[in-house]
């Protein structure tokens, strides 16, 4: 593996450690024998975030119920994995991790528009 890989990969590690990830292997997708740097939630916010950055950057607004309603999905999946009803899967939580990042970082795109239409004009 390049050593600007290895790097990147490490950051992403490093970054999720810090974030609240808990790396747990059997929580974590793996490629070629080796575990992502995150969790498989953590993965799909991660994709989630830079689709709402995608968004953002294309001028296309998601509502503030839509924010609500995809944050609400991934903190449903977690409650109920943690109230001990259904453990979720992988890709339960990969999706639901996307929603999750999709819902916050959109309601931070619609926060900074806000803001600067109110401060700015």
């Amino acid at each position: 593996m390049s050593g600007l890989r290895q790097s990147f990969l490490e950051f992403i590690r490093i970054l999720g450690n810090y974030s609240g990830c808990h790396q747990m292997p059997e929580r974590s997708f793996f490629y070629k024998g080796k575990q992502f740097p995150v969790c498989a939630r953590c993965t799909g916010v991660f994709f989630g975030h830079m689709t709402a950055i995608v968004l953002y950057l294309c001028g296309k607004k998601v509502s503030f119920r839509t924010c609500l309603s995809l944050m609400g999905i991934m903190g449903l999946d977690w409650g109920i994995q943690e109230a001990g009803i259904m453990e979720s899967t992988n890709p339960r939580r990969l999706v639901t991790g996307f929603c999750g990042g999709l819902g916050l970082f959109s309601f931070y795109g619609l926060l900074v528009r806000y803001l600067r239409d109110k401060f700015l004009l």
